[in-house]
């Protein structure tokens, strides 16, 4: 249970607002604006209500006071995404900090200096969380993407002020919460990448979750190799076949189909245009490579996945970036995609891979939710608790924040 901005009065109200506005930069300048374009909705709603806004966000990876991740450069962006002028503070603590906070009048938006700059911010230092708290009477969590981490001004601050969702983090809460916590069954999940090594917990908790297992990529390719399939020259972890064995023996256990390809496309070289056949998936080369899967494998898969309510994807079937080793990510996603907007189908996908390929099958838009939060969002589909938003749930008794009201 966790309280949105339809519970905050946010008018008079000084609203400190943890956003995730990380955008890529190159020569002090924006590259791309998606990550401001979708906080704005939060920033804007408030500063409309009569709130007194306070953006508190993070700009790379500094050690210490780093001109070069100075956040000034995102004014000018913010400031045409949100359609109103918006003020800057040199530092988040301080005499400037308040001074600049002091001078906020109804309406008005304040950007801060990066909260990364104080080494405390990471360390979840309840000092700096608490002079954060000051600048404000409430606190506003719309940075899902940095919810898996304990910092300041995403886990402490929380505990120090009444403390609420906007609006991307609770689309976000509320899509991944139709997803898996109470989805509509039956349930598929679309996994895959180069190595069963980076999403081993994932794997571990999707089988007790879902009804379907669709595993591709490079990941496949070790799961065969573990039920004595040849590979050939394929990427493939052959230390970690015991591994691949057990999560089998869970998922027949749990009741889970794993699908796996039955048939591959094959070549010498992962190379634009490159010489390839399709082959049944026990008659790969010892001098070629599995690239994708096979048309028999995409038609199982889509026919799998028209059987289900819903469907989580994390990572591609194959070499997308290459053609003509994008064929079975782009027709199961274009399948899933033609199912959701016939509203038969709800489409949660994620994971940095994950957007691009969806992306490049042009179906990134007809997905039920896209989401762009990277470690956090496998972080909740490996069933992890995220300190973000534990901190943002609201008890049966009590408000939810330390005590300062």
């Amino acid at each position: 249970m966790f309280r949105t901005l339809d519970d905050l009065k946010a008018k008079g109200k000084r609203v400190v607002v943890r956003s995730d506005l990380n955008v890529p930069a190159k020569d002090g300048k924006v590259t791309d604006t998606t990550r401001i374009d979708r906080s704005a909705a939060t920033l804007r709603e408030l500063a409309e209500a009569g709130g007194r806004v306070i953006i508190l966000t993070h700009f790379g990876r500094p050690k210490g006071r780093e001109e070069k991740y100075s956040q000034h450069l995102l004014l000018e962006p913010l400031t045409k995404a949100l359609g109103r002028p918006v003020a800057w503070a040199e530092d988040v603590v301080g005499l400037d900090a308040v001074e600049a906070v002091k001078a906020l009048r109804d309406g008005d938006v304040l950007l801060m200096e990066n909260v990364r700059f104080h080494p405390e911010e990471e360390k979840n230092d309840p000092v700096f969380a608490r002079q954060l708290a000051d600048l404000g009477e409430a606190y506003v969590n719309d940075a899902f993407s940095t919810a898996h981490r304990a910092h300041a001004s995403t886990e402490a601050i929380a505990r120090m002020l009444p403390a609420y969702a906007g609006r991307l983090m609770q689309a976000e809460l509320e899509a991944l919460g139709k997803a898996l916590e109470h989805p509509a069954k039956p349930v598929a999940a679309v996994v895959g990448g180069a190595k069963v090594s980076t999403k081993l917990e994932l794997l571990g908790n999707l089988v007790g979750r879902v009804d379907y297992l669709i595993i591709g990529g490079g990941m496949a390719n070790t799961f065969l190799f573990a039920q004595g399939i040849g590979v050939g020259l394929s990427l493939c972890e052959k230390d970690l076949a015991e591994t691949a064995r057990a999560i089998l023996d869970k998922a027949k256990a749990a009741g889970c189909h794993i699908v796996l390809p039955s048939d591959v496309v094959i070549a010498q070289a992962l190379t634009e245009g490159a010489a390839n056949k399709v082959v049944p998936v026990n008659a790969v080369p010892a001098d070629q490579m599995i690239l994708d899967a096979g048309p028999a494998s995409i038609e199982s898969i889509i026919d799998r996945i028209n059987g289900c309510k819903t469907l989580v994807w994390n990572g591609p079937l194959g070499a997308f970036e290459i053609a003509p080793f994008d064929a079975a990510t782009k027709a199961v996603a274009q399948a899933a995609a033609e199912r959701t907007r016939q509203g038969r189908l709800l489409t949660v996908a994620g994971g940095g891979d994950t957007v691009s390929a969806l992306a490049h099958a042009g179906v990134e838009s007809d997905f039920s939710y896209v989401s762009t939060a990277g470690g956090a969002f496998l972080e909740w589909l490996e069933g992890k608790e995220l300190p973000g938003v534990a901190a943002l749930q609201v008890k049966a008794s009590g408000c939810g924040c330390g005590g300062k009201h």
